[in-house]
């Protein structure tokens, strides 16, 4: 649910910015094909970059984790 005046992180979009090797593999792969399937699973259980990589990236680009107040 996205607040207003602000926008969401789109889907590998770190990704894309740090030029990851398997995203750029994935980006000339058919999605959904097997071979996509197969090397999206290194991304799923072998990330090559850290959450904290991640985290520093997205606050350097003003991104705001925000959860609803329950």
């Amino acid at each position: 649910m996205p607040v207003d005046g602000y926008i969401e992180y789109k889907r590998r979009e770190f990704c894309k910015d740090v030029k990851c090797q398997v995203q750029l593999e994935l980006n000339r792969i058919e999605e959904g094909s097997a071979e996509y399937e197969k090397t999206r699973l290194i991304c799923k259980e072998a990330c090559r970059y850290t959450t904290y990589q991640f985290h520093h990236w997205l606050i350097d680009r003003g991104y705001l984790i925000v959860r609803p107040d329950r």
